[in-house]
């Protein structure tokens, strides 16, 4: 059975768009998402650009670098969940 997208419930708001967000919804990576970050070496900008990309929040590493770093790594460890 498939899996399916999850929602993370942030401690502390993130901001995108000028715009507070407390709950992100992360879909399943996919190889092709794997293979779209394959090129970068830096593994903290390697790991925003896939959290932007399973989140449609369409963020950069520069904005995603102004985000708290306890709800970045609620992000991550929901994304590493994934690809465990």
């Amino acid at each position: 059975m498939a899996r399916k997208p999850i929602k993370i419930d942030l401690t502390d708001a993130i901001v995108v768009d000028s715009k507070e967000i407390k709950q992100v919804e992360m879909r399943v990576p996919k190889v092709k998402d794997l293979k779209a970050v394959a090129h970068i070496n830096d593994e903290v900008e390697r790991e925003s650009m896939l959290i932007s990309n399973l989140t449609g929040l369409n963020v950069t590493p520069q904005e995603v670098e102004e985000w708290d770093a306890s709800s970045y790594m609620q992000l991550v460890g929901a994304l590493r969940a994934f690809l465990s």
